[in-house]
């Protein structure tokens, strides 16, 4: 079952003034920066560990123990059986890890407004796998800089056959298909999706992806989606997304007329290869084509994106429009963008709705290379997915 199956959101009740031109020929991640130092990252993300750690604590209780909302022997809201849960930790199915569970049910707000959101932990022997599921936030680009480093990675394959979601050895996320119900309100097309992801740890990005580990958590995000929607009342489901996933990615070999693969977009000065710049390109089609370069604790030094999904590139829509006060522009109606200090962005108005084209630094630094990529790497990629041609003009550089 696709997203497109599930699209049967009713949009009698939205004003064409309100809804996006695409929206009404088609029903149905801004990288706010939230620290501004790789210190400052790390600070946040320890906070925000020990903050969810003191939360689910309270709630913890051993599988073994038979006693509280676990003795039978189901995780995660009922999604994992014990065997499902030691199979993440272990690799195998039948296996005998000691997995405690740690939740916070999946709820909504009094309005509908927000979404479902909900969290697990799995521990084992020292080891854990977080999961969660949230609406995507529409004034953060999804749900902060830290969730797009992560679940936007170029280390993640997308999951294919028309699904919302991407895999890799450590991180796997899935969005519940709109029709059930995987956007709050049936006439909240401009919404972030409602995904459930999964992580089980930092990710040593020198390393190859272990395609197994991927497979893995690839079906258990789906068995998550699936056990949400059963919850919900739906009932179709999602097939067993292995054997029609891409390999996953390869590190590139770039040529200089080529950065991350593009045809025509050359190397600017100082990015050549080296032993710390290894690039790591997004391979298959799907939702998002991601390249990152020089890759430390999940955050790039350097990344380009192709947001293709609208659902996904609706996250940028106000950060297109908002983000900085000099505006670029294509052509009359074909979008919306802006170049600044650490960051390039353009969000164009395609056939199939809105595509977001992002260049993102590590540091204010990079003004320049941002100005000589972002109209280049906007032209190749639109004629890659056909939505050329676009030929962006940049504000004059005072």
């Amino acid at each position: 079952m696709s997203d497109s199956e599930n699209d049967n959101s009713d949009e009698s009740g939205t004003s064409d003034e309100r809804v996006p031109l695409h929206e009404r020929r088609r029903p149905w991640w801004h990288w706010q920066r939230l620290t501004g130092s790789r210190p400052r990252l790390a600070v946040t993300t320890g906070v925000i560990g020990v903050l969810a750690g003191a939360l689910l604590g309270g709630a913890g209780v051993a599988w073994q123990a038979e006693a509280g909302p676990f003795a039978d022997d189901r995780a995660c809201w009922g999604a994992f059986s014990r065997d499902d849960a030691a199979a993440l930790f272990e690799g195998k199915v039948g296996g005998k890890a000691d997995v405690k569970s740690s939740e916070v049910p999946i709820t909504g707000d009094r309005t509908g407004a927000e979404g479902s959101s909900g969290q697990c932990l799995l521990t084992s022997d020292g080891s854990r796998v977080t999961v969660q599921a949230h609406q995507l936030d529409t004034r953060f680009g999804g749900a902060g800089d830290q969730w797009a480093d992560e679940f936007l990675s170029a280390r993640l394959t997308p999951l294919g056959g028309g699904l919302l979601g991407m895999a890799s050895d450590t991180r796997a996320w899935l969005a519940v298909p709109d029709g059930c119900i995987g956007r709050p309100r049936d006439a909240d097309v401009t919404g972030g999706p409602t995904v459930i992801d999964l992580a089980t740890g930092w990710t040593i990005y020198d390393d190859e992806v272990n395609t197994e580990a991927r497979d893995r958590l690839a079906r258990a995000v789906v068995r998550l989606v699936n056990h949400y929607m059963t919850e919900k009342g739906c009932t179709g489901t999602i097939a067993d997304p292995i054997g029609r996933m891409p390999e996953p990615p390869r590190f590139l070999d770039e040529k200089k007329d080529a950065m991350c693969g593009v045809k025509g977009l050359p190397l600017p000065r100082g990015y050549g290869r080296d032993s710390l710049g290894r690039t790591l390109v997004t391979r298959g089609a799907g939702p998002v084509r991601t390249c990152d370069r020089r890759v430390l604790f999940h955050h790039p030094e350097l990344r380009l994106m192709t947001v293709e999904d609208p659902r996904l590139a609706m996250l940028y829509a106000r950060l297109s429009r908002d983000g900085a006060k000099e505006p670029i522009k294509a052509g009359e109606n074909d979008g919306y963008g802006f170049v600044r200090d650490d960051m390039g962005m353009f969000q164009a108005e395609c056939q199939t709705g809105p595509v977001t084209f992002l260049i993102r630094a590590d540091s204010g630094r990079s003004r320049a290379e941002i100005r000589t990529l972002l109209p280049r790497f906007v032209a190749a990629e639109a004629d890659r997915i056909g939505c050329g041609p676009l030929h962006v003009t940049l504000p004059s550089d005072g």
